[in-house]
């Protein structure tokens, strides 16, 4: 058996590839959800492994971002405009959090749209200062509330392409 064959013909196979495409930024659990049930994973397997695979970067973006981008800047200089936008980038989404703090946070990480969501919530945290114990509950709370939402829109999804709506 092959790494594509385990990936998608087997149920842990099928979990593992879900908990990948949901560790992407961008895509993150708003695609790695509708990814996993597409597969074919039960909802009750895809929302843990979406969930799981969102949160593995955050605790590593939250503490280490700032060294990262510091070495980037010092080792690899070509690299300077990429990190340049994403500071900004942090900073920008980090004036819609800092208001509210935590309760801004959670509320920024469940909103399941682009820009948004545990990658960016995370970035902004660091770059506000958040102590990782502090942000990481609200991090977690977000993908839980963005994941409860993929699993009604996915959900809804598949019934109205399947004709049982």
């Amino acid at each position: 058996m092959d790494l594509f064959d385990f990936l998608t013909g087997t149920t842990g196979g099928k979990c593992l590839f879900t908990m990948l495409v949901s560790m992407i930024p961008i895509i993150e659990l708003r695609g790695g959800l509708p990814f996993g049930v597409a597969l074919g994973l039960p909802y009750y397997l895809a929302f843990p492994a979406a969930v799981i695979g969102n949160l593995i970067p955050t605790p590593f973006i939250i503490v280490y971002i700032r060294r990262i981008f510091e070495l980037t800047r010092k080792y690899l200089p070509s690299l300077n405009g990429l990190v340049d936008r994403l500071e900004k980038k942090a900073h920008l989404k980090g004036r819609k959090v800092q208001r509210f703090q935590y309760i801004g946070l959670w509320l920024f990480v469940s909103i399941p749209l682009p820009g948004t969501g545990a990658w960016t919530g995370s970035l902004a945290a660091a770059f506000l200062g958040m102590r990782l114990k502090k942000a990481m509950p609200a991090v977690v709370l977000g993908v839980l509330t963005a994941g409860c939402v993929m699993l009604g829109l996915t959900h809804v999804g598949v019934n109205l392409f399947s004709g049982t709506v």
